[in-house]
């Protein structure tokens, strides 16, 4: 944990064994605040489901809780990676697990609050046990041209062939060292999907969809208080690290627009539009991603997020 202890357990209720809230919807929409007022009802923990707020480096631009608005409420899986490293869907998983399986022990509700869809639906329904690619497998297959990568796919696996786009080097390769490597194709392996707890909890979800209008002006105004709280040095001091220009914290939005600006590439206002833009459009993308991709039985709040209506949220969950 990343935060002040808060209050002592209390022994574990029978409503309380087992039920997980979790709170998912785009950035900027209200989840972190509403979380926070769940967490006044009952002996809690807050745990973190954005993959930008795991890291150490990205306080500010990640728009991640502060001491003052944690409180005295524990708070989890925050800024716990360094910049260095990469959080895997994974490997959050796993620490993810953990911490709920220490709070039902100590007789707090867990709650998970965040907008990285791979991360929420690698802990509920598992992962693909696909085995060690074999290190010549991949570098020969690292090596191909896309195009060729894309031809011997479809000969191979013609259903992952038929789903990507041709252009999408990555996953391409990605499938084809799959089924060369370990003779079964991609879909194979996500059709026997291991250590996902769903079946295991009390899930209480709720996928906040506010009006878009709204999401997208407090998605602008956002990273207007971020630049003035200090994201410029907070980018001055990763910057100074030397990573890796593939390491996650390194294209996190905002980075690489104050990078420009640091450069003398972009003015503060081109900077800030450029970063507002780029923040609205992974907005837009979450906002799909919730409202297509969870299942038709999660509670949906269109509405936004208000102190008048903000209680009423909040008993959905509890």
């Amino acid at each position: 944990m990343v935060s002040p202890d808060g209050p002592d357990p209390v022994d574990p209720g029978p409503d309380n064994i087992g039920k997980v809230a979790l709170i998912v919807g785009p950035t900027a929409s209200g989840k972190s605040a509403l979380a926070l007022e769940l967490a006044k009802k009952q002996p809690s923990i807050i745990i973190n489901a954005d993959s930008a707020q795991v890291y150490a480096d990205l306080q500010i631009l990640s728009a991640r809780p502060t001491a003052d608005e944690m409180g005295d409420i524990p708070h989890s899986l925050y800024g716990y990676i360094d910049g260095a490293e990469a959080c895997s869907a994974a490997r959050w998983a796993a620490d993810a697990k953990a911490e709920i399986r220490e709070a039902h022990a100590a007789g707090r509700m867990p709650i998970l609050v965040g907008g990285t869809g791979l991360y929420v639906r690698t802990l509920l329904d598992g992962i693909a046990p696909i085995p060690e690619i074999d290190p010549k497998i991949r570098h020969e297959i690292r090596n191909m041209d896309t195009m060729d990568a894309y031809d011997t796919l479809q000969a191979e696996d013609e259903v992952s062939a038929d789903r990507l786009n041709p252009r999408d080097s990555s996953r391409i390769k990605r499938a084809l060292e799959v089924v060369r490597s370990t003779g079964h194709a991609l879909d194979h392996w996500h059709r026997h999907l291991e250590g996902g707890i769903a079946d295991q909890i009390q899930l209480k979800p709720l996928v906040l969809l506010p009006d878009r209008d709204w999401l997208y002006e407090r998605c602008d105004l956002r990273f207007e208080q971020m630049w003035d709280d200090g994201a410029v040095t907070e980018v001055q001091n990763l910057l100074q690290r030397n990573l890796p220009e593939d390491c996650p914290v390194m294209r996190a939005i905002g980075v690489p627009e104050i990078r420009q600006f640091l450069d003398g590439h972009m003015t503060r206002e081109e900077a800030i539009a450029e970063a507002c833009t780029a923040t609205r459009r992974y907005a837009k993308r979450q906002y799909t991603w919730f409202r297509n991709q969870t299942p038709d039985d999660w509670p949906r709040w269109k509405s936004n997020i208000s102190s008048a209506n903000i209680n009423d949220i909040v008993s959905l969950l509890q």
